[in-house]
């Protein structure tokens, strides 16, 4: 039996934000919506209070493999100028149940997968016509979902407001070059919200950073922060005045996405939730209007970690990277 390995190095010269990926990705929700796959809920192993790993994994009926993935989030490691968040992905035959491929990635294909989940959201979700992007958070999820969701919006001004001053900056400067357009600092998250027609949300935070007060017609929001029990981004009553609210899976939503705020509250029915699947499959109509507001609550799933893994891995072996042992 060989096993492939892939380093970070190798997965991201065959794996990128790019309209294959974004197919991929958006495959797997509608293979959620079509009852092809077996995805158990999310493993979490809370290490300490600064430190924790989610295990998820799906599969997918038909398909010759399915991926299993660690991620963890030591956000310590900051005080060590390391990385907070890291990972890895295991390949399994879906035949033999024998790894098949061992990618280890540092987090880059969830980074990547999690993004293109946005621009999924997005692509459906979003008004036609967007000129500004605002984004709350200024770290990696910031950048991924941003230029995601270039791939599926013209944008001419993206405004951000992160938790420093030094990021902030950092953020504007590098993604004006990456993506051709200004990129500036919002003067408030109010400000953000309401000059924006798409506001993306990326913090790890347990009280709302986002005011229904603030909220105007035409406006789309993907809210992938919260993911765990707890976290929070916006305030519940945003999701009841919401003309559609979107999930990537009702269950893990309804126990770590904004879901599980805006049921607690009252602010919505889970039933009223409509899961992304739905949508890419044309079982349920997106956006319909410009005047609609809707929101997207993404938590990540196993499925996407998947639907990456099989795409980078042919990739891969298509280029022969990696190293057979």
């Amino acid at each position: 039996m060989s096993v492939l390995v892939l380093t970070e190095q190798e997965i991201r010269q065959v794996a990128g934000l790019n309209e294959s990926a974004l197919t991929q990705v958006e495959q797997a929700f509608t293979w959620l919506d079509q009852g092809l796959v077996s995805m158990p809920p999310v493993m979490h192993i809370e290490v300490d209070e600064q430190s924790d790993v989610d295990i998820k994994g799906a599969y997918v009926k038909g398909q010759a493999a399915f991926a299993v993935k660690m991620a963890s989030g030591f956000f310590g490691n900051a005080e060590q100028g390391l990385p907070t968040g890291s990972g890895m992905v295991v390949l399994l035959s879906a035949e033999t149940g024998f790894c098949q491929c061992v990618f280890l990635d540092n987090g880059y294909l969830t980074d990547l997968r999690t993004g293109l989940a946005g621009a999924v959201g997005a692509r459906h979700l979003a008004p036609e016509h967007v000129d500004t992007v605002g984004v709350l958070g200024a770290g990696a999820q910031a950048r991924y979902q941003v230029e995601s969701l270039k791939l599926v919006r013209d944008f001419n001004r993206v405004l951000v407001s992160g938790r420093t001053a030094e990021n902030q900056q950092r953020y504007a400067i590098e993604m004006a070059d990456r993506l051709g357009v200004d990129v500036t600092v919002a003067d408030s998250v109010e400000q953000l919200v309401k000059e924006s027609q798409v506001v993306v949300t990326t913090t790890p935070s347990r009280t709302p950073v986002l005011s229904a007060d603030w909220i105007h017609p035409g406006l789309h929001i993907t809210a992938m922060g919260s993911d765990l029990p707890g976290k929070q981004e916006l305030d519940p009553v945003i999701l009841g005045s919401a003309d559609l609210v979107v999930c990537d899976s009702r269950a893990q939503c309804e126990i770590g996405g904004e879901l599980q705020h805006g049921v607690r509250v009252g602010a919505i029915d889970a039933a009223d939730v409509v899961e992304l699947g739905r949508v890419t499959s044309g079982q349920h109509p997106g956006r319909e209007t410009a005047e609609q507001i809707t929101v997207s609550d993404l938590t990540g799933t196993g499925v996407q970690d998947t639907a990456i893994a099989l795409a980078a891995y042919a990739a891969a072996v298509a280029k022969g990277c990696g190293t057979t042992v």
